[in-house]
């Protein structure tokens, strides 16, 4: 049975009722997904069920779909309350993009007017789109900009092979099996914990905390078989480990670690291609490379050597004003310093804390 709330209708829905309803329960919810083109595992009640038991996220689904009927379109979002960041709501937390699923920029206005009527001191509304789409022209303001790299999958697996850089990917994918990497995949816990070891390592060199082991767990126990990790060792070390999301037909690659020390051997290469191979014998039309920060360019070279192409990721926002993000500022400049002596358990300590406060 579904749930649907009706909003009374603002001046900027011209009468139009606008409905949440529990993306959790209502089964409405992941059948409209399956129909949409634009629909990502970001959407899926899988992702917002490990977000809701990591972080205690409460997550609705704007529309307006009244009850007892197919949905037509949806704004998934998150409210987010935070004693150290603030109350907003974002869709979605933690997610690369969200775009809204809807076929006009008018839609989407009349969902923002209903987010907005119940908005708090200090509070925001973020959108998490593909450039392009309706949502960048519902009158929000840029807060933030990222490129997303999709590698098409529709090529022979020689020609996606062929249009990797060829001393940047196919010379370190070389190296790699030459050099004897083992290779492992799974969900088990003995492998969660060596890739655990490894996000340890790179965030501490990122000057950041990790995520909450929690956070993997529960993405586990949400996702089953939709998530992989595939760890690469050397000599019995763990030198990368990725970790990929399965959903309709696109293959994310969501998370990626590294020890610095074995990056000349090709393993996070290697882990990439295996990723592509496999998605490319189950039949899935596109690997999603995430997105990356344009200040970064190096991993966007990374990702460029890929033979991926460029989409533009936007973060919008209401009230413009208010574009500071996360837990920036002095105080966050000056702890991420100090993530670079403390040990492991407090680094840890530090996302369990943090990381709820960070979408």
């Amino acid at each position: 049975m579904s749930r649907a709330v009706g909003i009374p209708a603002s001046p900027l829905t011209h009468g139009t009722r606008v409905y949440e309803i529990d993306p959790l329960r209502d089964s409405r919810w992941p059948r409209f997904l399956e129909r949409h083109s634009q629909a990502t595992v970001f959407h899926s009640p899988e992702w917002l069920e490990a977000l809701s038991r990591t972080y205690g996220y409460r997550s609705g689904v704007l529309t307006s779909t009244g009850p007892d009927r197919d949905l037509v379109n949806g704004l998934v979002f998150c409210r987010v309350k935070s004693w150290l960041t603030g109350r907003r709501v974002v869709s979605l937390p933690f997610s690369d993009h969200c775009t809204p699923l809807v076929d006009r920029a008018e839609e989407l206005v009349e969902f923002l007017a209903k987010l907005k009527q119940d908005r708090t001191r200090g509070k925001y509304v973020e959108i998490r789109c593909l450039a392009g789409q309706p949502a960048a022209a519902a009158g929000l303001a840029v807060a933030a900009a990222y490129c997303l790299h999709r590698l098409d999958l529709s090529p022979s697996h020689d020609e996606i092979l062929r249009g990797f850089h060829a001393n940047h990917v196919r010379r370190k994918i070389a190296r790699a099996e030459r050099e004897g990497l083992t290779y492992e995949e799974g969900r088990s816990e003995l492998l969660l914990q060596k890739f655990y070891r490894l996000a340890l390592l790179t965030r501490r060199r990122h000057h950041l905390p990790p995520q909450p082991l929690a956070w993997f767990r529960n993405l586990i126990a949400c996702m089953g078989d939709r998530l992989k990790i595939r760890l690469a060792s050397y000599q019995g070390r763990p030198a990368a480990g990725t970790l990929t999301l399965r959903y309709k037909s696109t293959m994310t690659y969501k998370y990626g670690f590294s020890d610095v020390s074995f990056h000349r051997l090709g393993s996070m290469q290697l882990l990439l291609w295996r990723a592509i191979q496999e998605a490319k014998s189950e039949g899935l039309a596109a690997f999603d490379m995430g997105r990356t920060d344009w200040a970064n360019p190096g991993l966007i070279a990374f990702k460029d050597h890929w033979g991926a192409a460029r989409k533009s990721v936007v973060y919008l926002r209401d009230p413009a004003r208010e574009l500071p993000r996360g837990t920036g500022g002095l105080a966050m400049r000056l702890a991420s310093q100090a993530f670079t002596l403390v040990p492991d358990s407090l680094l840890t300590a530090a996302g369990n804390l943090l990381y709820r406060h960070m979408a």
